[in-house]
């Protein structure tokens, strides 16, 4: 058990201490936010079901008169994954409540937060980047051949663009409510672009680059920009592809969204939770009330809906 004791957490001896501590550098968790979110009511299943029904093709053969035509058939695709949990927890000791300043159980929910909150946006980032529908900057046709000087540009985008409309994906019009983390918010028509800081840096280059502030309408949590009709969020979350490049190079995966690429699912009433196991409530465990625990426990997972929804372009960014 890995307690956390005055050796993690020094004594504030200082004169002027300041009660509220440095807020931890934390990584924008922005990978939720476009996905459908439908739950699994408790007491059913861990397994969730999608169906898609396909489009049936344009009926351009005239009618004979009198004569029934031989009519179509409906297609249905099915997509399932399993709810799986995760957690974590910190154990705090008896000593280090008693000798430090530092509201312990506030500060120590907070981290926690952070963390839980930090799992589920790199599992949703793992399976949303693993799309099928992949496009390499430049002349590369493989991740290995992107050399340093394959970066993005606006003909990037605009071919992701061009494939995303190609495969008659919708433009995003709304999305995951940060306080609540199940309600929609509208947003103006667009695609969406998650992008690494190191990406950013280089798109504020790209011809066409218009900066979040230079134009109006609600906007979305990490937005910093727009090229044509793609907005831009940037969390350093965003997919890296260490040394899988040219002479071992990073590739950077800039996914551009669309409408109904992937959703997530819960167990409705347990989504995330808080855990504290006060002193003493282990009992025979802890004779001598040590110890107390702080932990979070959320179930969750993340599926593709539509491959064709979405674009991965990999690319290099400037040193």
């Amino acid at each position: 058990m890995a307690n956390t004791t005055v050796t993690q957490v020094s004594h504030a001896i200082n004169n002027f201490y300041d009660r509220r501590m440095l807020q931890a550098a934390r990584p924008l968790l922005v990978h939720t936010n476009w996905g459908q979110v439908r739950d699994i009511p408790q007491g059913n299943t861990n397994v969730i079901k999608f169906r898609r029904y396909s489009l049936l093709s344009a009926a351009t053969t005239a009618l004979s008169e009198g004569v029934t035509p031989t009519g179509s058939q409906l297609s249905v695709t099915d997509v399932y994954d399993t709810v799986a949990q995760y957690g974590d927890y910190v154990t705090l000791t008896d000593w280090l409540e008693l000798t430090t300043p530092d509201p312990l159980l506030t500060e120590t929910a907070s981290v926690l937060g952070q963390q839980a909150g930090n799992t589920i946006d790199q599992l949703t980032r793992d399976v949303i980047i693993d799309g099928t529908t992949i496009q390499y900057a430049s002349t590369a046709g493989a991740r290995g051949e992107i050399t340093s000087a394959m970066k993005i540009t606006r003909d990037e985008i605009r071919e992701a663009v061009r494939t995303l409309q190609g495969n008659d994906a919708m433009k995003i019009t709304s999305m995951v409510s940060a306080q609540t983390g199940f309600n929609t918010t509208p947003i103006g028509a667009c695609f969406v672009g998650i992008v690494s800081e190191n990406t950013l840096y280089d798109l504020k280059k790209v011809d066409g680059w218009t900066p979040v502030e230079e134009y109006g309408g609600a906007k979305m949590q990490g937005e910093v920009g727009k090229v044509d009709e793609v907005r831009f969020v940037m969390t350093t979350n965003a997919k890296v592809f260490s040394s899988e490049g040219a002479d071992s190079i990073d590739v950077h995966g800039t996914l551009i969204l669309a409408q109904d690429y992937y959703a997530t699912t819960r167990i409705s009433g347990a989504a995330l939770k808080n855990i504290v196991k006060p002193f003493g409530s282990a009992g025979t465990a802890d004779p001598l009330d040590q110890r107390s625990t702080s932990g979070w426990k959320a179930t969750f997972v993340a599926i593709r809906l539509n491959e064709n929804f979405a674009v991965r372009i990999e690319h290099a960014v400037s040193a």
